[in-house]
């Protein structure tokens, strides 16, 4: 079958449409057809080859809503016509230490959606089915695809590292990832702080669930917020003055980074040691925890705020997510 898509031919070009032959599905896939694509940042930079690991022709997109359209001989959970989404993580051995656990995203030989192979920047995509998750009904398909990617980005880190509700949470940057993370930590139980160097997105964050905003470029304000958080999440992509965040951190808290800033993060040892702090960072979920953000956020009401555009201005929407300009995600239709 050919498969009509978008993609990159070099580095930094615009996409152009382009056609490619369906691979036979395995025992294990199925093929989808596609009605929504989310924009993430990290389409971005492997459309640029920010990271160095690009091939071209790329078909980027790994945050994917549609209908099953076929299924593999193997395939018995899921149906034709079924709504399912797809995000980042399209394979794993199933075979290893950390698969065997539950921990299929930490795999070594694990598969990414437009890493290697087609994403979904397209009519359909062909993917194991194990790593398809049916869609809850009360969850728009506009608002579900940013969950596959950047929703359980953000909601994995308060499962992996025992976030409670009575704990108090601090969330970096308010944009694709933070709007997020501030609906999931509120319904968490959290009481939730966004920090920001924008100030005009002060009432937005409180809208999505923080209790208090900081301005981040507001020295005062800053000091003010020493040894008050029990757990940070830092999503943006930026250089910031990580000790000063590492001192908002009471005893044994963490600062966690679910966003690549762009020079080596810097931390002096001190501030880790004296109050038992530690950094650590989180990957896409497990297919367990997908599961569960899926159903946890059709249960809270959570949602991404995104801007719709159709699959054919898909370099409009590139270019809003290259600026930052988008509120929040940006989500193709087809």
């Amino acid at each position: 079958m050919t498969i009509k898509a978008y993609a990159a031919i070099q580095a930094k070009s615009p996409l152009v449409p382009y056609t490619y032959q369906e691979k036979p599905l395995g025992p294990h896939d199925v093929r989808v057809k596609i009605s929504h694509c989310g924009v993430c940042h990290s389409d971005v930079h492997l459309v640029d080859n920010d990271w160095g690991f690009s091939s071209y022709p790329l078909v980027a997109g790994h945050e994917v809503i549609g209908t099953v359209e076929a299924l593999g001989s193997s395939v018995t959970h899921l149906k034709a016509g079924q709504r399912v989404g797809i995000g980042w993580a399209s394979g794993a051995c199933m075979e290893c230490e950390f698969c065997m656990r539950g921990d299929d995203n930490l795999c070594v030989r694990a598969q990414a959606t437009a890493v290697g192979r087609e994403g979904g920047f397209g009519e359909a995509l062909t993917v194991d089915s194990r790593f398809a998750f049916p869609i809850p009904d009360q969850i728009t398909s506009e608002n579900a695809a940013p969950l596959l990617c950047g929703g359980i980005t953000v909601y994995a880190p308060l499962r992996v590292y025992g976030v409670t509700p009575s704990m108090k949470v601090g969330v970096i940057g308010i944009g694709g990832l933070g709007h997020l993370a501030l609906q999931f930590a509120r319904a968490w139980g959290c009481e939730v702080t966004a920090f920001s160097s924008s100030a005009d997105k002060a009432e937005e964050a409180r809208a999505f669930g923080a209790h208090h905003f900081v301005s981040s470029v507001d020295q005062a304000a800053m000091e003010s917020q020493k040894n008050s958080l029990d757990f940070i999440i830092s999503t943006v992509h930026a250089d910031l003055d990580w000790n000063a965040y590492l001192n908002l951190l009471r005893p044994d808290g963490k600062l966690c980074f679910v966003g690549v800033p762009q020079s080596q993060v810097q931390i002096g040892a001190f501030g880790l040691i004296a109050g038992r702090r530690s950094i650590c960072g989180n990957p896409t979920g497990s297919r367990h925890q997908i599961h569960e953000m899926l159903a946890f956020a059709a249960r809270h009401g959570i949602e991404a705020k995104t801007e719709v555009m159709p699959m054919s201005e898909i370099n409009a929407a590139l270019d809003r997510v290259r600026s930052n300009k988008a509120r929040y995600r940006m989500v193709l239709k087809a």
